[in-house]
């Protein structure tokens, strides 16, 4: 008795040097972080925050796994430069800066710059030599992104709210702003117009992380269902892009965080026994969340309860109440949700065989009287139970899977049990979707109960029991038994194949339907005004033997096969047939045959122009040479070869449009890239130029002529070609100053600008030389009234010889 006394004594006080030994090593340890410099401070890497746990020598250099300095736990924004495509195909450079991120963290842009499949533009923020630094991005290509699209998105605006909290224009670290946060994103996912993309799923994770670093406030979690709901309502094309980003893991995770950190405050023991009542803010969230609030904290369980996604809390200590079961029928001791479902709460006391024989039970699950007591003993103090209706969130990123969920998805967490084994199995019930709806590629190898580690779906340490009689596919109830607690689901084996979304489009840029209609508008009616010189001069020799009409019917052909490319043949449907067949030789001639016809219509708008300066500016007496008009002909029809085919030539796959065109239908056979630049843009910016230098001469000529005039009916002559500078203005192709300006950006006006006036040159030729010049019209009156108009063939002397007729000198003619 006495050694066993000893014995005692000596352990106590082993025990107690033991604590006190500790006590000082802790003591001496917080001392040391206490003087260690901050910049020495190390902290661990995944865990508890930014709280320090080592002291870093000075200069040390190695890396020690799990540890990072404190004061580098983040990539700083840096700038980024890609280009946005603004509306159709057009792109435009563009300064952008990444946001700060935490190590581990894929960052996005502080504007919004998504690709054609939804996806955020991302960067990761890496972990090196035990401090944040930025992924490299050196070997990365051109980056081309959106910003504004077709679609009516909520992308713009979850970007700016999680700008708001990192850059501390919206609060977090109060009740107030919290609140206010998720009921603005809330708001946002409610809309009935909106779509839901998966930059949207990404963003609502990285929210959720800011949220995480925040007191937990009970008063969000209906936000949180409401906002965890929509997002598992969306189309599985967006959840499953989605997951590329591992956004769909991050959100579940963040979530099931954020709503396990809850129950001291939804359920606390105080409450046991007391009267319940729904008070007017809670009834207030749970009408604006579309999520039922239901409140037993009486008996220990608060519950958010919506169509697809539920949560239970329960507080075993009030009444032994330890489980859950959901049914898709009513009965008399079944409480009846909103969302179209029935829920029975279960004791510890329950049984598995009773549970199983049921009917309509969907999900069930409950804690034995001797598995919750021995879980009691190591800690345990609260039960939270989440129903996910189907397997949204649960996504798996390959594309061949040997089995799928067939159930509900339940998930159970038992906060503050630090065991990770259960002493014994837990019972879970999970209806069979195969029993009521077949899979034919179902097979019974590789069915059976399963859990979600966050890649995939296994069944290792889970044992299913099914009816030894019946086929287990065709078992209505399986009985999953497990020792550790996570996402449960019933899986049924077979061979599951996803398509491939590497070229899925979910987003598209923005066509501006005005500009469409325009430019159809336009062409339509210049293609009219064409035909309608083209009619005239076949009808009427002695109007096509003037030199003058040849010209402007040279002109009238380039602009013809310029629209009959652009509008006929050349389109997007039938460029992206060609490139999609391989046909790339093709699409080549086409887009050579559309720059070839732009440039030839410049060179005759650039020859018209000089016609123009002899005619108003150089001085009396030149003289056209002979045949100048072949010649003219000749430089006009040919000179564009030599661009074109240089072009051609040197890289024919600018002439092919990109995959983004292609997907978005804004891609035609056409320059791009520096063929675009130097083959296109840059003659016909310089034709330009000169054709506006030229007009600027001329108008000036003539408003000097006008002011030396004197003679009343010289001031009208000068009137007619100050009208006959309108003209001019669409016949030198002055329009396309608009189209240059659009081209580099300048403003969407410019855009409108151009199409009104560019795409409506042919019909403005047609009315200024064949319904206003009177011979024209007096000839074709005569055509179709010939008995009371007569044609008039003397030899026209209208404005239209202005083109042509040598040079008069106003102002010296004023002079005599």
């Amino acid at each position: 008795m006495n050694l066993v006394l000893a014995a005692t004594t000596l352990l106590a006080l082993a025990t107690t040097l033991a604590v006190a030994n500790e006590s000082s090593q802790s003591s001496d340890s917080d001392e040391q972080l206490d003087e260690c410099p901050k910049k020495q401070l190390l902290c661990r890497l995944y865990g508890n925050g930014t709280h320090p746990v080592r002291c870093a020598d000075q200069g040390f250099s190695s890396n020690i796994a799990g540890l990072v300095y404190c004061h580098d736990m983040h990539c700083e924004p840096e700038e980024f430069r890609h280009d946005y495509i603004v509306r159709n195909h057009d792109q435009t450079p563009h300064t952008n800066k990444w946001k700060r991120a935490r190590i581990g963290e894929s960052a996005t842009l502080h504007d919004v710059c998504l690709r054609a499949n939804g996806l955020p533009v991302t960067r990761k923020c890496q972990v090196m030599a035990m401090r944040a630094q930025w992924e490299p991005i050196n070997q990365w290509k051109e980056v081309v992104c959106m910003r504004r699209f077709r679609e009516h998105s909520i992308s713009v605006e979850l970007n700016s709210l999680h700008d708001d909290i990192l850059e501390g224009r919206r609060p977090t670290n109060n009740t107030q702003g919290r609140r206010s946060t998720t009921a603005l994103m809330r708001n946002m996912f409610r809309q009935h117009d909106r779509t839901v993309l998966p930059a949207d799923i990404h963003l609502t994770g990285q929210v959720f992380s800011e949220l995480l670093e925040q007191p937990k406030d009970a008063a969000l979690s209906a936000d949180l269902v409401s906002i965890c709901r929509e997002i598992m309502a969306s189309d599985e094309k967006v959840l499953r892009l989605s997951a590329q980003l591992n956004a769909t893991n991050s959100l579940l995770s963040k979530f099931e965080d954020y709503m396990d950190a809850l129950p001291q405050q939804l359920v606390p023991r105080e409450n046991c026994g007391k009267a319940t009542f729904q008070t007017a803010s809670e009834a207030s969230v749970s009408a604006e969340a579309g999520v039922e609030i239901v409140n037993y904290a009486n008996i220990g369980v608060r519950a958010l309860i919506s169509g697809n996604l539920s949560v239970f809390y329960v507080n075993p200590t009030c009444d032994e109440i330890t489980g859950l079961a959901v049914y898709s029928a009513p009965a008399p001791d079944r409480k009846h949700s909103d969302s179209g479902f029935w829920y029975r709460l279960l004791y510890s006391s329950e049984s598995v065989e009773k549970l199983k024989r049921e009917s309509d039970l969907e999900v069930a699950t409950y804690l034995p009287v001797e598995l919750w007591q021995q879980l009691k003993n190591k800690g345990a103090t609260y039960l939270i139970l989440k129903i996910y209706g189907h397997d949204g969130l649960f996504v798996e990123n390959s594309q061949q899977r040997n089995r799928r969920p067939r159930s509900k998805v339940l998930s159970i967490t038992i906060p503050g049990l630090a065991a990770v084994t259960l002493p014994q199995a837990l019972p879970i019930l999970l209806r069979n979707e195969n029993h009521r709806q077949p899979d034919q590629r179902a097979l019974k190898t590789g069915s059976g109960c399963g859990y979600w580690n966050y890649q995939t779906w296994l069944s290792d340490g889970i044992v299913t029991s099914a009816d030894t009689n019946t086929d287990m596919l065709r078992d209505p109830i399986i009985v999953c038994q497990t020792r550790h607690l996570t996402q449960f689901s019933y899986l049924v084996g077979g061979s599951y194949r996803t398509d491939d979304l590497g070229n899925e489009v979910l987003v598209s840029p923005i066509n501006e339907r005005v500009l469409d209609i325009i430019s159809i508008v336009g062409c339509s009616l210049s293609l009219f005004g064409v035909l309608g010189i083209f009619l005239t001069a076949a009808l009427f020799k002695s109007w096509r033997s003037q030199a003058s009409t040849k010209v402007l019917l040279h002109l009238c052909l380039a602009m013809t096969l310029q629209m009959v490319l652009f509008v006929f043949i050349n389109t997007d449907d039938i460029s992206e047939q060609l490139v999609s067949q391989g046909n790339n030789t093709p699409c080549v001639i086409l887009g050579a045959l559309l720059q070839y016809s732009i440039l030839v219509l410049f060179c005759w708008m650039l020859i018209i122009a000089f016609l123009q300066f002899q005619r108003y500016v150089t001085v009396i007496g030149i003289e056209r040479p002979r045949h100048y008009i072949l010649k003219a002909a000749l430089v006009a029809w040919l000179l564009p070869l030599l661009p074109t085919l240089l072009v051609a030539c040197i890289d024919p796959q600018s002439y092919l449009p990109t995959k983004t065109q292609l997907a978005t239908d804004t891609g035609i056979c056409y320059p791009s890239g520096y063929g675009l630049t130097f083959g296109v843009v840059l003659p016909v910016t310089l034709i330009t130029v000169a054709n506006l230098v030229i007009f600027v001469y001329v108008f000036y000529s003539i408003s000097h002529s006008l002011g030396q005039s004197v003679h009343r009916a010289e001031r009208k002559l000068v009137h007619k070609q100050i009208r006959l500078s309108v003209l001019l203005f669409f016949l030198l192709g002055l329009s396309w100053i608009f189209g240059v300006f659009a081209f580099m950006q300048a403003g969407v006006a410019f855009s409108y600008l151009f199409c009104l006036t560019a795409t409506m040159q042919g019909f403005v030729l047609f009315i200024y030389f064949v319904v206003l010049d009177e011979l024209n019209r007096k000839a074709w009156l005569g055509l179709i009234c010939p008995t009371t108009m007569k044609m008039d063939v003397q030899k026209r002397t209208t404005e239209l010889q202005s083109m042509t007729t040598s040079s008069t000198n106003y102002s010296g003619r004023s002079m005599h």
